[in-house]
């Protein structure tokens, strides 16, 4: 097993991949499962060694040889091995076939009850690959349900089964496992929406195959490593002054919603920006100055007042707290009315559904809601797929889109960057509007807008799980707002 890699594959990619590795490197296809449940048996060995006892659940498919692999080493390493067949061995084909017969002349198979889970100390789930494409259904759905309400670790192999292994949906019901050993070439949907309560840990293996089995297939999107913050951050220079750094407007917090404003400025602050203004309410600024003395709050009645504010500012984050009153729709169309580029959070988005613009020089960060108002959908379809939604929006729109979520995606129309860190604690009131500051502080320090995007995206859940370490219920956006100078010091 190996680190990570950065490039994120769909099933079909991954299918040409084993293609390649077979018919243009001559690797036998059962040579790549006999490594693949080897390598996913020496991991289980690793990491639960106190196992004596496995329950083994094999579908129809190679997802399946793979564990008849895993229950023969068992087997033969002295373990109890209870194999539930979920297919005649006889309906398999090839690979998965022989990997069978090899298992089943040295363990009786069991057909699976709930007793089963009584008598195991792990459970290998070997059901469904890769193409999973509908619901989970009859005696695998009752299995997993089953599985998922025992307290026996589970295993994945390949994949959780049940969970859609492009999008990262559950389709029906899905396996929730402690670890998912995956082979080949990682697959997108492992790192994004339902998937985080699914796949556990990770772990990685490329079965030896050739560097060149990989030429020419162009991920369609990629995870952000823990190394994404140290290039694009880098130590300043002993000369440095504030206005070298940018300067950040703040536009929003209508009447009761000045939190959000201050929480977004001090977190364009906390990035680094040399500069950061808020636009609010005029009765918001004695509070804001006095919580937050270094920020510049002025008072914003008159739509027609933004403009001077606008001109001094080499970055507008817009949003946080604007309302959905007839105030915040005059300020966001002042806001967006010059030639200042543009984070768009919250309110700002939903004003932008109803008047739909198209501009390169803006980064949005739609939560699945947002995003369904952006796309004319609703959030069950923007679950569905977020890959597809989240380059739908940045299509339709430009610029730079952020979905927001577990498995954050940032992207813009073309490729797609994957966060795969931050954890449930962020579930809570400010979290976008520091995650918008975030953004828009290394914006205005100059990084490109997909740059500061992915970057503030890391930043932001970098923060959030340095924070958590007290624990994750309870955690405050005020509290990722005080680890992030840590984070963005590289």
């Amino acid at each position: 097993m190996s680190e990570l890699p950065q490039a994120l594959y769909t099933p079909e990619q991954v299918r040409e991949l084993d293609r390649r590795a077979i018919e243009d490197h001559a690797i036998p296809g059962g040579v790549l499962m006999a490594r693949a449940g080897r390598a996913a048996w020496r991991l289980i060995r690793q990491r639960f060694p106190d196992a004596r006892r496995l329950l083994v659940l094999c579908g129809g498919g190679n997802n399946g040889g793979d564990g008849y692999v895993i229950a023969r080493h068992a087997a033969e390493a002295g373990l109890a091995v209870t194999l539930c067949p979920f297919a005649e061995s006889s309906a398999l084909g090839g690979d998965a076939r022989r990997a069978a017969d090899q298992a089943l002349a040295a363990i009786s198979s069991t057909p699976f009850t709930s007793q089963c889970l009584a008598e195991t100390d792990l459970v290998v789930d070997a059901l469904l690959g890769t193409g999973l494409d509908r619901p989970v259904s009859g005696p695998m759905a009752d299995a997993i349900e089953a599985v998922n309400a025992s307290p026996c670790p589970v295993v994945a192999v390949d994949v959780p089964s049940g969970l859609n292994a492009r999008t990262g949906q559950v389709m029906g019901v899905a396996i929730g496992a402690a670890l998912t050993p995956t082979f080949i070439g990682l697959k997108q949907g492992l790192f994004t929406g339902q998937a985080a309560d699914c796949v556990g840990e990770v772990v990685f293996d490329d079965l030896h195959v050739p560097a060149a089995v990989y030429d020419g297939i162009q991920p369609p999107a990629q995870r952000l490593g823990p190394t994404a913050l140290a290039g694009a951050l880098p130590r300043r220079p002993r000369t440095a002054h504030k206005g070298a750094f940018g300067h950040v407007l703040v536009i929003g917090g209508d009447h009761g919603m000045g939190g959000a404003v201050r929480i977004a400025a001090e977190a364009a602050a906390r990035s680094g920006a040399g500069l950061t203004s808020v636009a609010t309410r005029a009765g918001h600024v004695p509070a804001l100055i006095g919580a937050r003395p270094e920020l510049m709050v002025h008072g914003l009645e008159q739509p027609g007042d933004l403009s001077l504010l606008r001109s001094r500012a080499d970055v507008l984050a817009v949003g946080p707290g604007l309302g959905q009153a007839e105030w915040g729709r005059a300020v966001f169309e002042a806001a967006r009315d010059g030639d200042r580029p543009l984070v768009v959070d919250a309110d700002g988005l939903n004003w932008l559904a109803r008047a739909p613009e198209r501009r390169d020089d803006w980064v949005l960060t739609p939560h699945p809601g947002e995003a369904a108002r952006l796309l004319d959908t609703d959030v069950a379809a923007i679950n569905r797929d977020r890959f597809a939604a989240v380059r739908a929006i940045a299509d339709q729109y430009g610029g730079v889109a952020v979905l927001k979520g577990a498995g954050t995606l940032i992207s813009n129309g073309r490729g797609c960057d994957v966060c795969t860190e931050g954890n449930p604690g962020m579930a809570s009131g400010g979290m976008g509007d520091a995650l918008t500051g975030v953004i828009a502080g290394l914006l205005a320090q100059g990084l490109t807008p997909a740059a500061a995007a992915s970057r503030g995206v890391v930043a932001h859940a970098r923060a959030a799980d340095r924070a958590a370490l007290d624990g994750e219920r309870g955690l405050l956006a005020g509290d990722v707002l005080e680890a992030l100078r840590g984070v963005v010091n590289p």
